[in-house]
């Protein structure tokens, strides 16, 4: 603790910021480890394991038809605030991952507040035909008919979403870390798919684990590292990638689901909050000057072990040490968390994603409360939302076993559709 004063002080008379984190001497390949400039001068860390594969690629990959789901809605915007979303396609069912949202009955109409981010869940409609729930709906509201919708977004496409295994040479998983963590702390993970035959990519993102760190606040930007995530997406991506974050990471993966969405193939949530624009707030400690930070690090440190795992052991502690986590410098952990603005991020952004997504939330999560996840799952079009009890924010830590499993079946996950079916599963 003293020697973290000090160095607070010296920060504060030198104008020098400490414990700054910069990439390794060698950017050689090593252990599947190596170093990617993205621009010049910025240099991100990567951890990409690529089984050897015999035969064409994707010379596994199904060929037949199943699996086609027919991704249609419309997103209705009020001047007034109010989100209306009318779900007209295929009914997605899952004989795997009973992981529903809200009671599982299939409703066609979802009206929302835009404003009330933390309101209760949306008026469901009744479990009928599209067009008379949205009769039924005009008329219970009376005079919605006569109002002018400020936007109205109409989605209407088809998408295959098949079982990605192993063995199938065109898929690709990206995990991408968030705020104060590396690509360490998806060890069990990368592990885990890497024996089963997974292509896996996991970056540092800048600042953080072995990757340069810039000592400019605009360098970390929510804009600044999503061009990042995109040039290692460009560089490593198939036909069939999946995406998964955690924390801050989930609002990367949702800018390339949204940028890419004939190549992003699945995405998964973990602890990712809800479907709202990103603002950095006024009245935070990460507004303090970056000595203050510096010398408070400690304190820091002890109340993301707190609020981040569900216990606070010997074996909690380790695991922070192992997974390289909350172990970045003051001025990057200041900088990224002033520089979390994204306002295009709000829920009609999220409405128009037509990807399945699977949402992993931990119940001792003191970070992201388990109502902005249940929101996410009503606003997205295919998501499925699973609550580990054991778990807290870095639940892919405390449960590598739950949460490999759960990752696992979604990656192989196949939709059920039923033919002719106009009615959809609706959030």
């Amino acid at each position: 603790m003293l020697n973290s004063i000090t160095d607070g002080l010296l920060c504060c008379l030198m104008g020098k910021t400490t414990n700054a984190v910069g990439p390794l001497d060698s950017v050689e390949s090593s252990n599947g480890y190596s170093f990617m400039e993205v621009k010049p001068g910025r240099i991100l860390r990567v951890r990409h394991s690529a089984p050897p594969r015999s035969g064409p690629e994707g010379a596994e990959e199904p060929q037949h038809p199943r699996g086609t789901v027919h991704c249609k809605r419309r997103i209705t915007v009020y001047r007034n605030g109010q989100l209306v979303i009318e779900n007209l396609g295929d009914a997605v069912r899952s004989e795997i991952l009973h992981c529903h949202s809200g009671s599982g009955e299939p409703s066609s109409t979802v009206e929302l507040e835009l404003s009330d981010a933390t309101g209760p869940g949306p008026t469901q409609g009744p479990a009928s035909t599209p067009g008379c729930a949205t009769r039924e709906a005009a008329a219970a509201t009376g005079k919605r008919r006569k109002r002018k919708p400020k936007k109205v977004i109409t989605i209407d496409c088809k998408k295959q979403i098949t079982s990605c295994k192993g063995t199938h040479s065109d898929v690709v998983l990206f995990f991408i870390h968030g705020v104060g963590g590396s690509l360490d702390i998806w060890k069990e993970q990368l592990d885990f798919f890497a024996k089963l035959g997974y292509e896996v990519v996991a970056p540092d993102l800048a600042g953080h684990g072995c990757s340069s760190a810039p000592q400019i606040a605009a360098a970390y930007t929510f804009y600044a590292l999503a061009e990042d995530m995109r040039a290692v997406f460009k560089r490593y991506a198939k036909k069939r990638n999946i995406l998964i974050g955690h924390s801050y990471g989930v609002s990367f993966c949702t800018f390339l689901a949204h940028e890419y969405p004939d190549l992003v193939h699945k995405v998964i949530m973990i602890n990712g909050g809800g479907p709202t624009a990103l603002e950095p707030s006024l009245c935070s400690i990460f507004n303090m000057p970056t000595c203050v930070l510096h010398c408070l690090s400690p304190c820091l440190a002890w109340s993301f072990l707190k609020a981040g795992f569900a216990r606070q052991g010997a074996k909690e502690k380790q695991l922070l040490k192992e997974g390289n986590a909350f172990n970045v410098s003051s001025f990057v952990l200041r900088a990224m968390m002033s520089g979390q603005y994204w306002p295009e991020g709000d829920e009609v952004y999220h409405a128009e994603l037509a990807v399945p997504v699977l949402l992993v939330h931990g119940m001792h999560d003191k970070f992201v409360p388990v109502e902005e996840d249940q929101r996410m799952a009503e606003i997205l079009l295919i998501a499925f939302l699973k609550v580990i009890d054991e778990g807290s924010h870095m639940v892919m830590m405390e449960c590598p076993e739950t949460v490999n499993t759960l990752l696992h079946e979604f990656v192989l996950w196949e939709p059920e559709t039923s033919a002719g079916d106009g009615q959809g599963e609706k959030k």
